[in-house]
């Protein structure tokens, strides 16, 4: 009954409305997550300028080579991601369940792949993975947040030999490379399509994937054309973040390449929306 509810209600609300939140309930707590908000927004930014341009510089004083000094940066922004995360959680804004920890600590050298609620999402996973790489928006590498990620991570905007060369590089090295196989993030109902690119880059560097699930409560407030002032109606943002079954990728290497990508793309979406629907309930 549940699941015909959710694929009804999937099919007759739009992806982005809003008309099914509950009222709210405690208006001095939902001011006071709107402005707590706005302030870990302010807090994050000013924190992503002082990493590239203090921190950074001096671990690549002290860090030679540059594979080195890397590796020793992206376990500083884990570190600082975490704390991020600790101090949101303090203060109320957030609360999360991630039963996997250790596990996320010890992957090494795979395609991680996640749905995409809200714009937390690449903060979450990066404070679970020390060793992580990540496969940004090109227009990010002109935003304030440019000392980090053209210093760390990988433009979608490059060509794709050379983009793929990059992740070559960087999985040699151990790192982990995380992509939204959605591309942006996912709507409140439903879901956008997979594009092929994720599954494009496991089987051109030959990489095992590893899915990972967002669950929780809603994430209105932080998801794609919502409203700047807004925040979530259950009074903070619950993050439940799972581990799923890994996926090999010598099993597509027998397809042709195009091929071989659908049934990849098709697969990570499979193990994801399956992950949804029995954890949360949700039809995407």
């Amino acid at each position: 009954m549940r699941d015909e509810q959710e694929t009804e209600k999937s099919t007759t609300l739009s992806p982005y409305d809003h008309s099914d939140l509950p009222p709210v309930k405690n208006p001095l707590r939902y001011v006071y997550g709107c402005l707590m908000k706005l302030f870990f927004y302010a807090f994050f930014g000013i924190g992503s300028v002082v990493l590239g341009i203090v921190v950074f510089p001096i671990e690549r004083l002290i860090f030679h080579p540059k594979e080195k000094f890397q590796k020793v940066a992206r376990a500083t922004v884990s570190a600082t991601f975490r704390f991020f995360i600790g101090f949101m959680n303090v203060t109320g804004v957030t609360h999360y369940n991630i039963p996997d920890k250790k596990a996320f600590r010890n992957l090494k050298n795979k395609i991680v792949v996640v749905n995409h609620p809200s714009m937390l999402d690449v903060v979450f996973i990066i404070s679970l993975i020390p060793n992580a790489d990540c496969i940004v928006r090109g227009s990010l590498a002109n935003s304030m947040y440019a000392g980090v990620i053209r210093q760390l991570y990988i433009v979608n905007s490059l060509d794709y030999n050379e983009m793929i060369d990059l992740c070559k590089k960087s999985l040699a090295q151990g790192t982990n490379l995380i992509v939204f196989p959605e591309g942006t993030r996912t709507p409140r109902h439903g879901t956008n399509p997979y594009k092929k690119g994720a599954a494009r880059m496991a089987l051109d560097t030959g990489s095992d994937v590893q899915p990972v699930y967002i669950g929780g409560s809603d994430k209105y407030g932080l998801g794609k054309h919502d409203a700047f002032f807004s925040y979530s109606r259950s009074g903070a943002y619950v993050y439940n973040i799972h581990l799923l079954p890994e996926i090999k990728i010598d099993e597509y290497k027998k397809f042709e390449n195009q091929i071989a990508a659908k049934r990849l793309t098709e697969k990570m979406h499979e193990v994801i929306a399956s992950a949804a629907k029995e954890l949360d309930g949700r039809i995407v």
